[in-house]
């Protein structure tokens, strides 16, 4: 059901912090000309955790305004409690998305009985696809083998999984034990071992001003099987992977954007800006990879 890339949007703001839907719109316009396969917000790099739940309902129901039908709009439920997961799952039904995002709630460590209970509320909720995001880094816990099983076991809905361990044996874990859950890459300098296991889609961030650079990775891997190339597209990332995994990751991506000549202002508190050090060297990976990629794809 997911193949391609899937950038999970940037929330563009204001001066003041709050947020510019008509940014908002023209990056979509931008990430769907670029050919992008599907969009995914409320996801992290959205900054959903810094926005209030009727902010993030509205920024969903524009995202689909925006697109029509063109892509696939897959909607986040993260949240703490399961009961806000199930509104914002709830809310992802009435505006029309086409799937929905979940993940673990954040800081409760439920022991996987307990989050396999939890996503499972949030699909009876939303009787739409799902995507899990496995995000222990953010999370806390795993959605480890028994998880799986019993997901698996009781409902249909249960698609992908967006896997963001960092744990290669979770790559051989899913595509050995759980063939019926399409992985998902959510571990961007995994990317090819992901492709070579049998991923057909990509959630990554970096697509919100690379989009052509990713899209050329998932051609040459999931639809050509040029590993070759795809070794010398992934090398060329790698810097820029790097960089993100350095810290301020958000921030990054949105001056990526601005790169590209894209608004997406300042990220909400608690995370500040890069500074000018920063903010040169990134521009100078950034310009090196978009020539080595030009050059490697003939573009």
């Amino acid at each position: 059901m997911f193949e391609g890339i899937y950038t999970p949007v940037i929330t563009p703001h204001e001066a003041d912090g709050s947020i510019d839907k008509t940014a908002f719109a023209e990056l979509i316009e931008s990430l769907i000309d670029a050919g992008v396969h599907g969009l995914v917000v409320a996801g992290s790099t959205g900054e959903y955790y810094a926005q209030t739940p009727q902010e993030r309902i509205d920024l969903a129901a524009c995202a689909r305004q925006v697109i029509g039908t063109r892509v696939p709009l897959v909607v986040g439920t993260g949240a703490t409690r399961t009961e806000e997961s199930i509104e914002y799952a709830q809310a992802a039904r009435t505006i029309g998305a086409d799937a929905i995002l979940v993940g673990s709630p954040p800081y409760a460590l439920p022991l996987e009985s307990e989050n396999a209970d939890h996503a499972l509320a949030i699909d009876r909720a939303a009787g739409l696809p799902i995507m899990l995001y496995n995000y222990p880094g953010r999370m806390g816990v795993h959605m480890g083998r028994d998880y799986l099983s019993r997901v698996v076991s009781q409902s249909k809905n249960i698609k992908a999984i967006k896997e963001s361990s960092g744990d290669i044996n979770r790559i051989h874990l899913l595509a050995r034990e759980f063939p019926q859950i399409e992985m998902s890459c959510g571990w961007d300098d995994q990317a090819l071992e992901f492709f070579a296991w049998g991923a057909q889609s990509w959630v990554c961030a970096g697509s919100n001003f690379l989009a052509r650079e990713h899209v050329a990775l998932y051609q040459a891997c999931a639809l050509e099987n040029d590993f070759d190339k795809g070794r010398k597209i992934m090398g060329a990332m790698m810097p820029f992977m790097n960089f993100l995994d350095a810290g301020k990751f958000v921030q990054s991506i949105k001056y990526g954007c601005e790169l590209n000549g894209l608004a997406a202002g300042p990220a909400r508190a608690p995370l500040q800006a890069l500074d000018e050090a920063d903010k040169a060297r990134f521009k100078a990976i950034v310009a090196e990879l978009k020539r080595t990629i030009a050059a490697i794809t003939g573009a």
